[in-house]
């Protein structure tokens, strides 16, 4: 294996201060250390990468193209340096991290809502939240916990149901002609917001009502439903989501439903966990959290 170039954080952030600064000075002032130390840290730097990151005229600094890029990735890493050491300092210790991974729209309008009280309850569990949209394996331990839609099937881990979802057509109201509309079928006179994750949504919803459209997959496609749902609101078309992450926009007039059909996904929500983890109590405090949030039976009683 090849030697690795590592140059040292002080050389590093030698080499940021003096590029900030375009002295060697001012950087020297800053990180308290003399003209020359840091003079010398930048010049073991450029013997390392084979690369002058610096013109020296008349006393002057100026980066070289070779220097602008490495500054691009030295502010990378230092932020990234600056940022985990931040994030250990906030624990104290006996803080525990636990690990959610959630799709983005679900944890925007469900769960963070109804996460309200837990860190209160149990101080000693940090909460980590992040967005995924693509599947993972949680035996890695990428997450501690992960929600997800689906039939209730993941690899290397245990499911439970929380709730199953309607979905609804909504949009602004505003875009609604001034006539009534006579069937399902006359909301393809309006733009059909499409959802990437559920793409045979829009023709599944007419086929249950026995309408056969060619513009069922037309329309711009949108990666969540918080966009379909934002986009709906600004009056770009008709969008088809779970009522129950529009309910606020609902009550508020803000969207309405242009035509009252409910269908029932064939899905539903879940929270997952790897088997082992369950007996791992900071896990097992969020799951009997969430079920009981959820209105769900818990396996474990």
């Amino acid at each position: 294996m090849s030697k690795r170039l590592l140059p040292s954080m002080t050389a590093l952030q030698c080499f940021e201060a003096a590029a900030r600064h375009m002295s060697f000075t001012r950087a020297a002032q800053e990180l308290h250390l003399t003209q020359s130390a840091v003079s010398k840290q930048v010049a073991q730097l450029e013997d390392m990468l084979q690369h002058l990151l610096f013109h020296r005229v008349r006393r002057r600094l100026q980066l070289t193209p070779a220097g602008e890029l490495y500054l691009a990735e030295v502010n990378k890493i230092l932020t990234q340096v600056d940022m985990s050491s931040r994030y250990i300092l906030s624990y104290g210790g006996e803080t525990e991290v636990l690990r959610l991974a959630t799709q983005p729209t679900f944890g925007v309008r469900w769960l963070i809502p109804n996460l309200k009280g837990f860190s209160r309850r149990h101080p000693s569990i940090h909460l980590d939240i992040r967005n995924e949209l693509e599947p993972f394996d949680l035996v890695q331990a990428k997450a501690d916990v992960a929600f997800f839609y689906g039939k209730g099937s993941w690899p290397g881990a245990v499911c439970i149901e929380l709730f199953g979802e309607e979905v609804v057509t909504v949009c602004a109201p505003a875009i609604l002609p001034a006539a009534a509309l006579d069937s399902a079928a006359d909301l393809t006179s309006l733009v059909l917001l499409q959802c990437a994750s559920r793409p045979e949504a829009w023709h599944e919803w007419f086929e249950e009502q026995g309408i056969n459209t060619e513009y069922s997959y037309h329309g711009p496609r949108f990666d969540t439903f918080s966009m379909c749902i934002r986009a709906a609101r600004a009056g770009c078309g008709v969008a088809l989501v779970p009522r129950f992450l529009i309910e606020d926009e609902l009550a508020e007039g803000k969207l309405v439903i242009p035509w009252q059909h409910l269908k029932v996904s064939e899905g539903a929500h879940f929270i997952a966990c790897s088997e082992p983890s369950l007996d791992i109590p900071k896990v097992r405090h969020l799951v009997d959290w969430i079920l009981h949030k959820a209105g769900a039976r818990s396996p474990f009683l």
